[in-house]
């Protein structure tokens, strides 16, 4: 593996295990919908600029345009602005490990919406993983406090759109060049969430009334978690295997557990990291690509050898 690969890795690793970090800082002084919104705003414009200094074209066709508009709206004004909305309310470990349970929510849209058959591995990854949500879900600290609750049943709402809004990218036509399709995206996602904040009359903080911190934080999510994690992860995309690049999906919740405990103190207990690795069990097996039958059959023959 070359070295771009592997800095790539890198980077959907720990830039977004550590965006929970960054975000749940920011959220701290600055309105949840006003922060996501500027953050997009900002990272669609510096990707325009990438765009236009690559010399690609921005022209898109209307239904490009309105698919972009709707996908910036699952992926970033909801999947995205409601669960930093729900980090006023929840430790940033937890959140993300709750969101690591989006193979397991694909899978079973694909499975009500589409009537996609479930492989025997995935089914098992299923029931585990929704084993792993009973334990993470279960603590006493979230049910009893309405307010923790309250924010993993934001976040869940917020797994469940990301999935859809993936199915729907799946087959929806959008620009073909992914460095115009994520800034399109950006660019109407941030608008979303701007009205969004409107609408919920949120206090609009100057930047130069920021926090030093705030602002470090706004600073890497518009660089890094906007901009050179997606890119990392497009260029992924391209050049290595699907299943490899959802790796991501075991690692950032491990990072967002770290960082918050070593940063922000929080708490780790023993009934979330033995919720984690349930969890990122079922995700595991739903992952696996193999036929059972096929495992069981080598398995066999290795043993006759």
């Amino acid at each position: 593996m070359n070295i771009t690969k592997v800095l790539a890795f890198l980077s959907i690793y720990l830039i977004w295990g550590s965006t929970y970090l960054l975000n749940k800082i920011a959220v701290g002084q600055l309105e949840p919908f006003m922060l996501a919104g500027v953050r997009f705003l900002s990272a669609s414009f510096l990707m325009f600029l990438i765009v236009k200094a690559s010399r690609k074209s921005l022209k898109v066709t209307l239904v490009q345009l309105k698919n972009a508009a709707l996908a910036g709206f699952l992926f970033l004004a909801i999947g995205n602005g409601v669960v930093v909305w729900a980090l006023s309310y929840v430790d940033s470990g937890l959140a993300a490990l709750t969101i690591a349970s989006q193979p397991l929510i694909v899978l079973l849209l694909l499975w009500v919406l589409e009537n996609k058959r479930i492989k025997l591995f995935s089914w098992v990854g299923v029931f585990v993983g929704l084993l792993g949500m009973y334990l993470l879900i279960s603590q006493n600290q979230i049910t009893s406090s309405p307010e923790s609750f309250k924010g993993i049943l934001m976040i869940i709402g917020c797994v469940i759109t990301w999935g859809y809004a993936s199915i729907f990218v799946g087959k929806a036509e959008l620009p073909k060049n992914y460095l115009v399709n994520s800034a399109y995206q950006m660019f109407f996602g941030s608008l979303w969430l701007i009205l969004m904040s409107m609408i919920k009359q949120e206090h609009w903080i100057s930047p130069n009334e920021w926090e030093i911190n705030v602002k470090w934080s706004m600073l890497g999510l518009i660089i890094f978690g906007s901009i050179v994690a997606f890119t990392s992860f497009n260029y992924l995309l391209r050049t290595v295997s699907p299943e490899k690049v959802a790796t991501s999906t075991y690692i950032n919740p491990i990072v967002a557990m770290i960082l918050g405990y070593l940063v922000l103190k929080e708490t780790i207990s023993t009934q979330s990291v033995v919720a984690a690795v349930v969890l990122l069990t079922g995700v595991y097996f739903i992952n696996m690509k193999r036929d059972p039958r096929v495992y069981l059959r080598a398995r066999a023959m290795k043993r006759l050898k």
